[in-house]
């Protein structure tokens, strides 16, 4: 039986045998990408490398990354979807191409996992109006011995672009017994403004494998939540319930991983809310208590506090875990108790509505959202399981009557692309370093810490570690210490170094989870410096006026400020 930590290591090593640096894990909550409320794969963190900035690590890179996808949380409860995964993965960063790149994956497919080659099958880019059929990477693949070679279209053998404009390029997905177990994307093109496919200046490598299907596909077996990734979870839920899982496997392999998920997006300081990644948070709990419910769970029993223990013990290297141990579980109590008094009621008021009805009308909808909680999505599964028609359109337009709830959990937050670097929010990004110096020096305290930050096009929200509302008379200091650095037209200076040698700078940065090797270090003349891996502008001249427009509290011992530029 291969495990989880044998699964990562051997693909570490083996790629730093191929001359890749190994890069830390990113937080799952995107830095300063408007565009997804969570990190979505293992080349989320470093679109700016893929765009052509250089990595302070080199041109081949390799590591595990942790992500969170909220497109399939309806598909969770058959044996291979996931909200919450890791993911393994290699680039290239302008260095070798196709021919290198899937003679790795042929290497580590069958010589360190072992699999025959002849239960490996390829699928490859079959060509379009836009790029022709990807005849090199069938050849590269017939050479190595690989025999069953398909061609697919767009939908099946194409990535990207993330936005509008950007990188993309073909893939070439890997299959074993007809189940993919690893993809590699061979980014060859950037598309323009006018839908044009022209070839990349640097052209990249991107390959992803899933951690969970992996371990599935190598250890014969056909069900993910068999895996020890999965099992301790799924044997303590069959505990709780006292029922088994092979006779409830979709309702609890939907609890076990709404859980999972909960759990390491709580780590990350979210808490559950109406909006943005708080929105799917709650999404996420209370589907996990539903079908508790239907488990025949009691409340009475506590859901999720044996599950929190059982996934940290899973995963003892994220740091995160174990630290918010508490607060994670205190979180999810809170929601659990929350919802558990309003869900009976809203169960009984849903009964009512739907008696005799084939139809749930918006306003129905928005009423138990409104007064009993249930999230959209909840009201049209139950819906769809007593054969209800109910429209989210009809929904969501009684939502934008009553509230200006934000609506980012299911439709993505902006259409730019996979992360924003235009001029105005290169600005506002490094107004955000700015803004964090200045408020340490104008509260007379250096243990301030970023605690968060999220910019768009139209304002920078940073969040920081500090116990008390500032006063009006402080805002206005902030801001002009802000606007003097930005008249004083001062340099921003990038420089490479060692971790080490940017802690004895006094750069900023959070430092314990995650840099690893070589990193970046943004300086602003003697005001500002920090770990980032930008956008920035040249020299604080071309920002323009910087304003704060509103502060709040986001949490125990955590201020947020909202800020534009003018």
């Amino acid at each position: 039986m291969i495990t989880r930590k044998d699964l990562i290591k051997k693909y570490i090593e083996f790629f730093k045998s191929k001359n890749h640096k190994e890069i830390a894990n990113s937080s799952l909550i995107p830095d300063n990408d408007p565009t997804v409320l969570f990190t979505t794969a293992g080349m989320h963190p470093l679109v700016p490398f893929l765009l052509g900035q250089k990595h302070p690590q080199g041109k081949r890179l390799v590591g595990v990354q942790k992500c969170i996808r909220t497109g399939d949380i309806e598909e969770v409860g058959d044996n291979s979807h996931h909200t919450f995964f890791e993911m393994l993965g290699n680039w290239s960063l302008g260095d070798y191409w196709k021919k290198e790149a899937i003679e790795y994956s042929f290497e580590f497919l069958t010589q360190i996992l072992k699999i025959p080659k002849e239960e490996l099958s390829v699928t490859c880019f079959e060509g379009d109006k836009d790029s022709p059929k990807d005849t090199e990477t069938a050849k590269i693949w017939k050479r190595l011995g690989i025999e069953k070679v398909k061609f697919l279209g767009k939908k099946d053998n194409w990535w990207g672009p993330a936005g509008k404009t950007g990188p993309c390029g073909p893939d070439t997905e890997m299959f074993v017994k007809d189940l993919e177990i690893w993809n590699d994307v061979l980014m060859q093109y950037e598309k323009d403004k006018r839908g044009n496919y022209n070839e990349a200046k640097q052209k990249n490598i991107d390959t992803g494998m899933g951690v969970e299907r992996t371990l599935t596909i190598i250890n014969n077996l056909e069900d993910n939540y068999e895996t020890e990734v999965w099992k301790p979870i799924i044997k303590q839920i069959e505990k709780l319930s006292d029922k088994k899982y092979s006779e409830n496997k979709r309702e609890m392999r939907i609890i076990a991983d709404h859980l999972k998920a909960a759990v390491f997006i709580l780590a990350e300081g979210i808490k559950p809310s109406n909006t943005e990644q708080g929105y799917v948070l709650r999404r996420l709990i209370r589907r996990a208590i539903r079908y508790g419910k239907q488990l025949g769970i009691s409340t009475e029993k506590d859901l999720t506090t044996p599950l929190v223990i059982e996934i940290i013990k899973i995963y003892p290297e994220y740091n995160l875990l174990k630290k918010n141990e508490n607060i994670i579980i205190d979180e999810l109590n809170k929601e659990e108790e929350k919802f558990e008094r309003t869900l009976e009621k809203g169960l009984n008021l849903f009964s009512k509505l739907t008696k005799d009805k084939k139809h749930l009308t918006g306003k129905e909808s928005f009423l138990l959202f409104q007064s009993y909680g249930f999230p959209i999505e909840m009201t049209l599964e139950l819906s769809k399981e007593k054969g209800i028609k109910t429209s989210k359109e009809d929904f969501e337009e009684e939502l934008k009557n009553h509230q200006k709830l934000s609506q980012t959990a299911t439709k993505g937050k902006f259409k730019s692309g996979l992360a924003d670097h235009s001029e105005k929010t290169t600005k506002l990004h490094t107004s955000a370093h700015l803004l964090l110096a200045a408020l340490k020096k104008v509260l007379k305290d250096s243990n301030i810490s970023q605690k968060g930050s999220n910019i768009n096009p139209e304002r920078l929200r940073l969040d920081f570690s500090f116990d008390r509302k500032l006063t009006g008379e402080e805002i206005s200091e902030v801001e002009k210490l802000v606007n003097d650095q930005i008249k004083k037209e001062i340099p921003v200076s990038r420089e490479e170094m060692t971790l080490e040698e940017a802690k004895k700078q006094g750069a900023e940065g959070a430092f314990e989870e995650k840099y690893k090797g070589i990193i970046s270090v943004y300086t602003v003349g003697d005001f500002s410096k920090e770990i980032c891996t930008g956008p920035h502008v040249k020299n604080t001249k071309e920002i323009g006026k910087f304003k704060i427009k509103k502060q709040e509290s986001c949490g125990a011992g955590v201020r947020r400020i909202k800020a534009i530029i003018q």
